[in-house]
């Protein structure tokens, strides 16, 4: 028997696999952020996480306590990811398909056949804020839409070095490269993700009395069909896009011109809203009435407010989010 089976069957053990789960299963919270990171999507991220504990289960046996089982499972993540992503083309949005933003009078482009980018449901850390502000902006959908333009390695490195804060000796030994390589990786990802995230955002705090007051606002727009309204809290250079439609949309004016001609509602019965969380930032499920007088899960919207005006809106189409992000498929009111 080689050392790994053994490993395996010790971990097999009753005894040993209730301490693993009893000792991993805290972490996996972070271990899904950090998959999520990688691939862009929170339906590989579960599966690449729940990947991640099974393979931990079977080496756990092997595992001497080198480094913290934390470290440990990160790397198995890690690892797991790289395999995962090879030859997977990245996740976009519209936006980062290359075409100039569209006019909101053309017919609108479904491309299913795209794997698009997902919104990850998150929460704040329940501890240290600053902790939970790292966390949120490690997140962020305009993050982990630019990490997409990076090759898997690059992805890891960055993850690993800007987020994680690993040195650069410890990525060099999971990628099994070298330090000088690995700061050579992330210099060409730094470089990558300044030219497509030129500058930094201030993004507003979600919880900031002037944040909710302008989210207040947003939710009555729809939910009374106020165009104009809504029309007025976007900033000029606004974005909004909605996979799988391939089309983005820029200025206030695009927006309001878009909902007022392709939006399904007729007026102010016919969207209600609740509220959850996405990526970090303000996220709401919005509900479309139906023929029969019951409004259900329709989109989920995903906002970055920037410098008191909404930015950027990301609409996603996957009714299945609505589980994962725990909303009802119908409105509870």
């Amino acid at each position: 028997m080689t050392v790994t089976q053994d490993g395996a069957r010790r971990a097999a053990a009753p005894g040993r696999a209730d301490e693993f789960m009893t000792l991993a299963e805290p972490h996996r919270r972070e271990l899904l952020a950090h998959c999520y990171r990688m691939t862009g999507s929170i339906h590989d991220a579960e599966d690449l996480v729940q990947d991640t504990f099974v393979r931990g289960w079977k080496a756990y046996g092997n595992f001497k306590g080198d480094s913290s089982l934390r470290t440990w499972l990160y790397r198995i993540a890690t690892n797991t990811c790289l395999t995962s992503l090879e030859g997977r083309a990245r996740r976009p949005l519209p936006s980062g398909l290359g075409a100039p933003s569209a006019d909101p009078s053309d017919e609108l482009v479904e491309r299913h056949e795209i794997a698009w980018l997902e919104p990850f449901p998150s929460r704040d850390s329940d501890d240290d804020p600053a902790t939970a502000a790292v966390t949120r902006d490690s997140v962020r959908l305009a993050f982990v839409a630019a990490l997409q333009h990076l090759s898997a390695r690059q992805r890891a490195v960055l993850v690993l070095r800007e987020v994680l804060q690993w040195k650069a000796a410890e990525v060099a030994e999971l990628l099994g490269t070298s330090t000088a390589a690995v700061n050579s990786l992330l210099q060409r990802a730094r470089g990558q993700i300044e030219q497509i995230m030129p500058s930094e955002d201030d993004v507003d705090e979600p919880e900031s009395p002037a944040t909710r007051e302008l989210l207040q606002r947003y939710v009555e727009g729809f939910e009374t069909y106020d165009i104009d309204g809504i029309v007025k809290l976007f900033a000029a250079e606004a974005i909004w896009e909605m996979p799988p439609f391939t089309g983005w949309y820029r200025g206030p004016a695009d927006i309001g011109g878009l909902i007022s001609t392709k939006c399904p509602a007729t007026g102010p019965e016919s969207m209600r809203m609740v509220e959850t969380v996405a990526n970090g930032q303000p996220a709401f499920g919005l509900y479309m009435l139906g023929e029969d007088g019951v409004h259900r899960a329709f989109q989920l919207h995903v906002l970055e407010i920037v410098d008191g005006q909404v930015g950027h809106v990301a609409c996603f189409f996957d009714l299945d989010l609505f589980e994962r992000f725990g909303l009802p498929a119908t409105y509870p009111g």
